[in-house]
């Protein structure tokens, strides 16, 4: 499975509002400049109609007095009441030389703009761009009147205004943003009680529901939650209630096989073992050449029964719930290192009081430990295998290691770890096999005891 970078859904939703409110007020400030640059221009038109309109009246005046002395153009008239700082006011012949300029100061800004926002603001506006009107008198043009403002000014005024939208957006959007995310951690507050409940799920508490929730979509995940806890519920109880009885019909048909061999093949080779020493007497008298022979089959018949005697052993254990589960899972340790010959040493350790455990699962941890010795013993070509059963107060804890090939389970334990896995899953408990990284294995089972409340495996056939 990928390993994808997770993300909080409040933090990225508040993300995208704050992207989009900070767009929206990129656009808004992006219309208030735009508007505020054709403001500029329509006002430098304005200054630029008056100052021409006054020129023409200079113009005139002077021809109507016909005065030999001609100060034109005058702009101190006009600049008086439409002179603001940077502005300047210039009259340009028709030769498109300047006659005359005039231009107020303008002051150092406090706050000048950075040079980005001025490369900015310049590259797309053109802050130092001229107004023209001409000067017309009795249908001849005497020039133009030109208004203009310097670029530093209009671009200070610029950024004067956008740092007031900036300093709006500084304050608005981390408030914005700590309200979304507030409503939305609100909103989204069921989302932790099925995150929960979709844990318990996976920890096998299928009894697990879920409350009503007011959102619509959120209802819709709860009333699937509910019908999926439910279905698995009575597919589990089904399947474990099938399990019990499958194991108690295996265990019914061990211990029929086992009277089988008992009473018919054990039968068989007694006989063998008897007519092989009564035929040896005979030999014994008449032709002593077959003594050898009589021998040997008295050897086979006697290696056979103690074949059986072991597989009668394995089929049909000594009665746990008479024995107690510590002394017959002590006699199996026992057993196996009887026949091991000191290839295997096996090893047992109790913690707990197991004399109250209930048969049912006493006989299937006889059955686990059976199984898992066999396993480790043949499969895994163990030379040390040791067992702890620990006895808490809800659980009971079984964990078995070995020094044995680390090989798949599968492969290794063939059918039967599939058997432990059916008994541990009829009591609710869980198991798990793992490869140790050295070499060898463990296996690890866990049990509640609250499955002693359910019946016996041989009732519930």
């Amino acid at each position: 499975m990928w390993n994808r970078p997770r993300f909080d859904l409040k933090v990225r939703l508040t993300l995208r509002v704050a992207a989009i409110s900070a767009a929206c007020f990129a656009v808004i400030s992006a219309y208030f400049l735009i508007t505020a640059d054709r403001a500029a221009h329509a006002r430098l038109d304005d200054i630029a109609a008056i100052v021409a309109k006054t020129l023409e009246l200079q113009q005139g005046k002077i021809q109507w007095v016909a005065s030999p002395r001609s100060d034109f153009p005058n702009l101190d008239p006009v600049s008086a009441y439409v002179m603001t700082p940077g502005l300047c006011l210039a009259f340009r012949g028709t030769s498109g030389d300047i006659l005359q300029r005039f231009c107020s100061g303008a002051p150092a800004p406090a706050n000048p703009p950075p040079q980005a926002f001025t490369a900015f603001y310049r590259s797309l506006f053109d802050p130092g761009r001229e107004a023209a009107r001409p000067v017309i008198v009795r249908g001849a043009k005497l020039g133009d009147a030109v208004v203009s403002v310097e670029p530093a000014v209009q671009t200070a005024e610029a950024w004067h205004e956008a740092g007031r939208l900036m300093l709006a957006l500084a304050i608005a959007l981390p408030l914005l943003c700590a309200l979304v995310y507030a409503a939305l951690a609100r909103a989204l507050r069921p989302t932790r009680m099925i995150r929960t409940g979709l844990e318990r799920i996976a920890a096998n508490d299928l009894t697990t529901r879920l409350p009503p929730f007011d959102l619509a979509e959120l209802s819709a995940i709860r009333d699937g939650f509910n019908h999926l806890a439910e279905s698995l519920e009575t597919a589990l109880a089904e399947r474990s209630e099938l399990t019990r009885k499958l194991i108690a019909l295996q265990d019914e048909e061990r211990r029929h096989l086992a009277r089988e061999l008992h009473d018919e093949f054990g039968q068989s080779l007694a006989a063998i073992r008897a007519l092989a020493s009564s035929a040896r007497q005979t030999a014994a008298q008449d032709c002593p050449s077959l003594l050898g022979e009589c021998d040997g089959i008295a050897r086979t018949a006697t290696g056979m029964m103690e074949t059986l005697r072991g597989t009668l052993f394995r089929l049909r254990p000594p009665d746990v719930e008479e024995l107690g589960l510590v002394a017959s899972l002590e006699g199996l340790v026992a057993g196996w290192n009887g026949r091991s010959r000191g290839e295997t040493r096996f090893s047992i350790r109790f913690d707990g009081a197991f004399e109250t455990l209930p048969a049912t699962i006493s006989a299937s941890l006889y059955r686990i430990v059976q199984e898992a010795l066999t396993n480790a013993a043949k499969h895994a070509v163990a030379t040390r295998v040791s067992l702890e059963l620990t006895m808490g107060a809800s659980e009971i804890a079984l964990a078995i290691d070995d020094d044995g090939r680390a090989t798949d389970p599968v492969a290794k334990s063939g059918m039967g770890l599939l058997g432990m896995r059916e008994r541990v899953a009829a009591l609710r408990g869980q198991l798990s096999f793992e490869a140790k990284p050295n070499g060898g294995s463990a296996l690890r089972v866990v049990i509640p005891l609250a499955a002693a409340d359910r019946p016996p495996l041989e009732h519930a056939a």
